[in-house]
């Protein structure tokens, strides 16, 4: 957008659905932006989606070795996000599902637009499955503790309005403004001294990182095992039949 801000339209096929290529070219986002003499950026999606989550119709057939690479993979990039050394400011657009929630949870400030027909949230156990600990260590950084069972554990898809009840995000703005609210929140970041933002942003991220990285190991194996039990398996495929009418 200009050399202080720059926007990062997120555009990779059907709801913008999380396939590996799609996490690539996320990862390569970040690097270039990092690299980049922006100081700030802000993140989103197109038409009505900032991202639907885990593209389930790619991934539903995984054995368990290809499954292992994909969430290592999704951990991976979503660290990657969250370990960014300048400002991201998340405009959220439209529907932002399981991990669709998960990157904007990732950004240093979340806004969405005022439509109360899109939903926001971490619905993993509603499909019987558990959550990456980047994400419960990025939710636990992010959200008053009240709010981390409403939203991790109850699994609720909910209004922007609602979502802006429980701190899952910063504004709700009308769709109009969206964009400007967003690059004006970005700017404001990219005005304060770069090094002065990359100290504190990762002074204060730090302990949410080495704790990703203690349970890195095992971590993977966990959540493997919810993804493959007989519940989860049927969710998910029943999930899959409806996303492929």
């Amino acid at each position: 957008m200009d050399d202080d801000v720059v926007v990062l339209k997120l555009e990779g096929g059907k709801a913008n659905a999380m396939t590996p290529e799609l996490l690539d070219t996320l990862e390569r986002m970040i690097d270039g932006f990092e690299r980049s003499p922006a100081a700030a950026a802000v993140l989103t999606g197109y038409d009505r989606y900032f991202s639907g989550g885990l593209a389930l119709t790619h991934i539903i057939d995984f054995d368990i070795v290809a499954m292992r690479g994909f969430i290592e993979q999704f951990s991976r990039t979503m660290t990657r996000v969250f370990a960014c050394t300048k400002p991201i400011v998340a405009a959220v657009n439209g529907h932002a599902i399981a991990g669709g929630c998960v990157l904007a949870l990732m950004c240093d400030w979340r806004i969405a637009v005022d439509d109360p027909a899109i939903r926001i949230g971490l619905n993993e156990t509603q499909l019987g499955i558990g959550l990456p600990s980047i994400v419960v260590e990025s939710l636990r950084a992010a959200v008053p503790p009240a709010s981390i069972g409403p939203i991790a554990i109850e699994g609720r898809l909910m209004s922007p309005a609602d979502a802006l009840g429980l701190g899952l995000v910063h504004e709700v703005v009308p769709a109009g403004e969206l964009l400007a609210r967003a690059t004006a929140k970005a700017t404001a970041y990219a005005a304060l001294p770069t090094a002065a933002v990359a100290h504190v942003k990762h002074a204060i991220r730090a302990p949410s990182l080495e704790a990703v990285a203690r349970t890195a190991d095992g971590d993977a194996t966990r959540w493997l095992e919810t993804w493959f039990s007989p519940e989860a398996q049927s969710r998910l495929r029943a999930a899959v039949a409806r996303l492929s009418r």
